[in-house]
């Protein structure tokens, strides 16, 4: 098996700790959405583009609150990421007319989680085809759309959803 080696993954999870000293979920809500890439506020969660995307829309579905594990979760955090889920596969489907989507939660360090102290769902819309020659051969993701471009497009989305 072949391991995909990301370091700049890490670099930029630690150095945002490194510069706050404080968990990077819990500082986002704090900035302007365009700054924190957040698309969509709720009252418990936030949904907020991943800096580093496995593909265009890879979005993640954030509590508020400061909690490690699904079972920390109340109810109602629970309940609005459910809420919240289906209205980013609604939108990401008008968006991108993706052909699926891959849904996670990475619970734990050992689980893959980048930032193990803070649970969040990944939602990445995925086309068949997606990893093409140039990940397979080259090991390169080439993303077609600008951060700022699908913040945007996603911004709007979950606007016209919403209103």
């Amino acid at each position: 098996m072949e391991i995909l080696w990301t370091p700049w993954r890490m670099q930029y999870i630690k150095s945002t700790l490194e510069k706050s000293g404080k968990c990077i979920f819990c500082e986002l809500p704090k900035k302007d959405d365009e700054e924190a890439l957040i698309v969509y506020r709720g009252k418990y969660n936030y949904i907020v583009l991943n800096a580093f995307p496995y593909n265009s829309g890879h979005v993640m579905i954030v509590p508020y609150r400061h909690v490690s594990t699904i079972e920390e979760m109340s109810d109602e955090e629970l309940f609005e990421t459910m809420k919240l889920l289906r209205k980013t596969l609604k939108v990401l489907r008008e968006e991108y007319k993706p052909e699926g989507f891959n849904v996670g939660w990475n619970i734990g360090r050992a689980a893959g989680a980048g930032i193990p102290g803070h649970v969040h769902v990944h939602v990445v819309p995925r086309w068949a085809g997606d990893a093409n020659f140039m990940t397979v051969t080259a090991g390169v993701k080439v993303l077609p759309e600008a951060l700022n471009d699908t913040w945007k497009r996603l911004k709007r989305g979950f606007e016209r959803l919403t209103s």
